[in-house]
């Protein structure tokens, strides 16, 4: 079979065509320039033609396909879907390793065209959506993802060109929209690290925007979808996380020269860190009166990293004619079993895991958990985001005490009748609560551990002695720390807070002391699930 690769000589692009000339394919290469073969003499042997995408397009009817490496966060002014539109005109397939959400959920536009053509016209035949939308479908089997959350964590001595670069550091700081539970939510990009286990070793990732976010919800039906990307080295990850913060409060753009900065930079550090890394993918699924969360592990060693954007355009060679005609994102257009029979001549393992996914509540307070009336039980049975809305009622003390609470908590001022909305995220360790009073927002963090519920506002955390009376939850503090620094016992706010299920409604009252009995803060009102 004859595959034209746009943009061969490129990170991605050369080793596209390195798996498919492994596989027999008659590869040729199209870029400006020839590459050169002191530089890359694994690509001496390919022909080459001379390409400049705002040329002539023509002689694409001479190739079965057009794979299209060269951006892979393509950007092509007033008409990006030229070159898909030249090879439905040769009656070509054409598949691209675009990463960018607008074009591959743009490209669908062709689908009547490509289906005139005979001809598969897919968008994303990279790492996501094309790999991470097959193990998605693999691992629900047919069942309706409560969560699906995918992680891309490269070591630190993987190549990363240009381009790659660039759209990272210009979209870092700025705000998208993922779905989290069923409401869209606005994120900054780069931003809630999480710590992924791949198996011998560990990396964190950081919400970044690519099209799974965009298409997986309706895809699947899926009301929570997020995606995290890692650099394996610390001084590059929160080197981001500040530039990002920067950019979420000041507004300033990325010049050339900053980029070419942090190329620099990143040459600098590339001797450090590892050539391992590897993919995540998780999906959360409801298991009768509880839930199970299923998690597909991608290592990649010795380098082979860099061949995973490639796999799905190779997968698909193999057999073109499975493909459905027409054009679009590729959404389950390749299967799970396709893309790992194309690891057998790769450093590349996948391996697949599962586990119940237990309510943190349910997990302190165990069988008691279930003689909480359904009302309250209900508000912490779920393992994935969750909004409540409702109204309340805030006072807060007068003292000097009060004030101090107000500003390291961020406690609402004093008002009456006020809507009040809490946002409820577990993270698979535990959850952040995000409470809006009208406009003041405050959050913690609730975290089960051998002793029971911890809750964490910033540096303090305190330990709750969580119990159930009269059929009410109740929420005492029995410790605190500030950090690791254990705060005395005289130390410590007096907590009556409680839920209960009050004429079928649920019911929140908190009342909080200052440890001379003093109040800080008192808000208590009712919610339901949004």
């Amino acid at each position: 079979m004859k595959v034209l690769v746009i943009g061969g000589t490129g990170m991605f692009g050369s080793r596209l065509c390195e798996l498919l000339a492994r596989d027999g394919h008659d590869v040729t290469i199209a870029s400006r320039n020839k590459p050169d073969p002191a530089r890359m003499p694994e690509l001496a042997t390919f022909t080459h033609i001379a390409f400049d995408r705002n040329g002539p397009l023509t002689g694409f009817e001479e190739f079965d396909v057009i794979a299209d490496a060269a951006g892979p966060f393509h950007a092509y002014g007033d008409d990006p879907y030229r070159i898909a539109k030249a090879a439905i005109e040769a009656k070509t397939q054409y598949f691209d390793l675009c990463d960018n959400a607008d074009f591959c959920q743009g490209i669908s536009a062709l689908d009547d065209a490509a289906k005139a053509a005979g001809v598969t016209v897919a968008s994303g035949m990279s790492s996501v959506p094309a790999v991470s939308s097959a193990v998605v479908k693999a691992l629900c089997a047919g069942q309706t993802p409560l969560m699906i959350e995918t992680a891309m964590l490269p070591g630190n001595k993987a190549p990363r060109g240009r381009a790659v670069v660039e759209s990272i550091l210009n979209q870092t700081g700025l705000n998208y929209i993922e779905r989290q539970g069923g409401r869209d939510t606005l994120v900054r990009s780069w931003s809630a690290p999480k710590t992924y286990d791949l198996g011998g070793y560990k990396r964190q990732g950081w919400r970044i925007e690519i099209p799974d976010q965009r298409l997986f919800p309706d895809h699947f039906n899926c009301p929570t979808v997020s995606f995290r990307a890692g650099l394996e080295l610390g001084v590059m990850r929160y080197g981001l996380g500040a530039l990002s913060f920067l950019r979420s409060k000041l507004g300033f753009g990325v010049a050339n020269w900053f980029v070419s900065l942090m190329m620099l930079g990143a040459k600098a550090l590339a001797p450090f860190g590892t050539d391992r890394g590897g993919m995540v993918v998780e999906v959360t699924l409801p298991q009768g009166g509880s839930f199970i969360r299923k998690k597909w592990v991608m290592r990649a060693e010795n380098g082979d990293g860099p061949y995973t954007p490639a796999i799905a355009i190779r997968a698909a060679c193999r057999d073109l004619g499975a493909l459905k005609t027409g054009a679009g994102p590729a959404l389950s257009l390749i299967t799970l079993d396709q893309i790992e029979a194309c690891f057998g001549d790769l450093n590349i393992e996948a391996v697949q895991a599962h586990e119940p996914a237990v309510p943190i509540f349910k997990q302190v307070l165990g069988a008691p958990f279930d003689t909480l009336p359904d009302v309250i039980a209900s508000t912490h049975n779920a393992v994935t985001p969750r909004t409540f809305k409702g109204m309340a009622s805030v006072t807060r003390g007068t003292g000097l005490p009060a004030r101090v609470a107000a500003v390291l908590f961020g406690f609402p001022p004093t008002m009456k009748n006020v809507e009040v909305e809490v946002v409820k995220t577990p993270d698979g360790l535990g959850e952040t609560w995000v409470r809006r009073f009208g406009a003041k927002t405050f959050r913690s963090y609730l975290r089960p551990n051998e002793q029971g519920m911890t809750e964490r506002f910033g540096a303090l955390t305190f330990e709750l002695g969580l119990h159930i009376e009269d059929e009410k939850l109740y929420f005492p503090v029995k410790r605190g720390r500030i950090g690791f620094i254990p705060l005395p016992r005289f130390m410590l706010p007096k907590s009556i807070a409680s839920e209960a299920d009050i004429d079928g409604l649920f019911h929140f009252d908190v009342l909080l002391k200052a440890p001379t009995g003093a109040t800080l803060v008192h808000y208590k009102g009712w919610l339901k699930q949004a």
